[in-house]
């Protein structure tokens, strides 16, 4: 299975900086793709500028699905 890319909001990280999962456009990529958030997951995450590889994780401290990135490693989309 190839790796999904979700739309995501860069700024929309909790304090540890990983991006969370929640927003409109993540959930509609989720239900177009039939992907399902497991821990562990690789994933692309893209706000349609900027890309970034990333792993799911739960967050238990704010009860929602979140992707570890390495803001250092982000790309810039052609």
């Amino acid at each position: 299975m190839p790796i999904p890319s979700l739309l995501v909001d860069f700024n929309n990280a909790d304090p540890q900086g990983r991006v969370r999962l929640n927003c409109v456009g993540t959930i509609e990529d989720l239900a177009r793709f039939g992907v399902r958030l497991v821990d562990g997951l690789r994933i692309i995450v893209s706000d349609g500028e900027l890309e970034a590889d990333g792993e799911v994780m739960y967050s238990t401290d704010e009860h929602v699905w979140v992707a570890k990135i390495d803001w250092n490693a982000i790309r810039r989309l052609a």
